[in-house]
């Protein structure tokens, strides 16, 4: 069973809804992008009804933006094919963890939607839909999540433990294999799943956080920003305010992957053609909205269920505010050069 750490719901300062320009501003970037690919690879049939999914839409606003988005792309290359559009009926599916915020996702719902929409709940890493039932599948900023922490890494006896250490960056050779291995199973897991409910010349397009396999031996930008949570929880460890075991036991369920490693698992699948595996760069925070609170509140509204379930609300809330401290040195390392939030993107053609 996925384990479930849903982003935080509701509209208040610490919410998904109000800290995710991050995510959208990767989401616009790749608004051309889903335009071509389902003008030039998506089979469309008029009859019946055109359904389409978010795996991972956590509790809006950005998930309605790709929605539009991909429904408008889809009217217009029936224009482009001289198809009549006017009788397809769209069906949006909004899928997330159970505990996901579905009260808040759908109180805003756009009044003037061009779909008929429902909720989804369950994990993505099993099979949700009946077979041959979806047309077009989409996550975005959500398969960086594991369905679990590596086994290995929380175990004193395995030469994969992460003593000291809360995620892969910067860890030993063991500790990355371990995430990779888990990466791959659950990535397998999601391909096998979907390529069940996608019906033959469907499309799939996925939008995650990744790494050029070129790169891939350097220590990365989001990797560093969890090292400042980290840093904060050991202080409080230093302050006898928990416990260093607890830190040991504890690692994030996240994983950045290379575009070698999505390939291999969709061609190990064997049920996708690939039409495209692009990297891209989302706004630098620099430049735009973030700064270094920003990204606090970010990290916060992303990361907020996780570290209470395994540390409690006090804890949380004493980690986050050390990390608030350490501003100004978060500040330095955004705009030192070094931070390049790279973004993997993803189109798969249904077989």
């Amino acid at each position: 069973m996925a384990e479930s750490f849903p982003m935080n719901g509701g509209d208040g300062t610490y919410s998904y809804t109000n800290n995710s320009q991050f995510q959208k501003q990767g989401s616009d970037l790749a608004k051309g992008m889903i335009k071509e690919a389902i003008t030039e690879k998506l089979d469309i049939e008029i009859s019946g009804t055109f359904q389409i999914v978010d795996f991972g839409c956590s509790v809006g606003p950005n998930t309605f933006f790709a929605m539009e988005n991909m429904i408008e792309a889809v009217k217009n290359k029936c224009i482009l094919q001289g198809l009549d559009s006017k009788n397809m009926e769209f069906q949006v599916s909004f899928n997330d963890h159970t505990e996901n915020d579905f009260n808040t996702l759908f109180a805003s719902l756009p009044l003037d939607r061009q779909y008929h929409a429902a909720g989804v709940p369950g994990s993505f890493y099993r099979r949700l839909f009946p077979r041959a039932s979806i047309n077009l599948a989409y996550s975005s900023y959500a398969l960086q999540w594991l369905s679990k922490m590596p086994d290995e890494v929380s175990d004193r006896k395995s030469m994969a433990w992460n003593e000291g250490k809360i995620h892969y960056n910067g860890s030993s050779r063991e500790v990355v294999d371990a995430y990779a291995d888990q990466f791959e199973k659950d990535m397998g897991v999601f391909i096998s799943a979907r390529a069940e409910e996608i019906l033959s010349g469907g499309l799939m397009i996925l939008i995650m956080p990744g790494i050029p396999e070129s790169a891939a031996h350097l220590p990365y930008s989001a990797g560093v920003l969890f090292n400042f949570l980290e840093s904060s929880l050991m202080d409080l460890a230093i302050e006898g305010i928990i416990d260093k075991a607890e830190i040991d036991a504890f690692n994030l369920p996240i994983y950045f992957p290379t575009d070698e490693e999505m390939r291999k698992v969709i061609e190990k699948n064997g049920c996708f053609s690939i039409e495209m595996i692009e990297f891209a760069n989302p706004k630098s925070p620099v430049n735009g909205s973030l700064n270094a609170d920003s990204w606090i509140m970010h990290l916060r509204a992303g990361m907020d269920g996780i570290f209470t379930k395994y540390f409690g609300y006090d804890v949380t809330e004493k980690m986050f505010n050390k990390t608030l401290s350490k501003s100004e040195e978060i500040s330095h390392f955004l705009q030192s050069g070094h931070f390049n939030s790279t973004q993997l993107f993803v189109v798969l053609n249904r077989k």
